[in-house]
């Protein structure tokens, strides 16, 4: 393998993690997916916080609440987006643990968290959840439903899904 090669192939990689980052942005909101002492999966909406795309997700939490539990048992988590208008589907995997950072949460903290968390970064028992995201899976369809029709109803008449225009790719984080 040449030097451009190695170079091209790390371009590309570095792409494809970027527009993972602009999937999650879009989407705004995930479905945190953890496991309880039993070993049953418990999902919950979560609004994101922040992507760091080095693979860091940051929610906001009470430390006393069931996910926290969960995540202190099995910190292997998922966490996944839809963004049903643009037609974007996006799932992590990774590692999550509790974080009590003062400085990290106010630079994360917005209005409308205030809804949830009545004294805003002074809500007794807030903490932050950081999720370190090792692999994400992404889907996507064009945008114009006349077009997914087409495709849909292409692939069906063939029983061909590649006939189906979508884009679906694993990234290491």
């Amino acid at each position: 393998m040449t030097g451009t090669e190695t170079v091209t192939e790390t371009v590309t990689e570095t792409e494809t993690v970027k527009h993972v980052a602009e999937l999650v942005e879009r989407a705004e909101i995930g479905m945190l997916t953890t496991m309880t002492a039993e070993g049953d999966h418990v999902s919950r909406p979560m609004a994101l916080q922040e992507a760091e795309f080095d693979g860091d997700l940051w929610f906001f939490a009470y430390a006393d609440s069931s996910k926290v539990a969960e995540i202190n048992t099995h910190p292997g988590v998922n966490v996944s987006f839809s963004n049903s208008q643009q037609s974007e589907w996006t799932s992590m995997t990774g590692t999550a643990k509790v974080v009590r950072d003062r400085v990290k949460a106010e630079e994360l903290w917005s209005a409308p968290l205030k809804a949830w968390f009545e004294d805003g970064l002074d809500t007794p028992g807030l903490v932050l959840i950081k999720v370190q995201a090792q692999s994400a899976e992404y889907w996507e369809a064009p945008s114009s439903k006349v077009v997914r029709l087409i495709g849909l109803a292409r692939a069906a008449a063939t029983g061909d899904s590649d006939k189906f225009p979508s884009d679906n790719q694993t990234v290491e984080l």
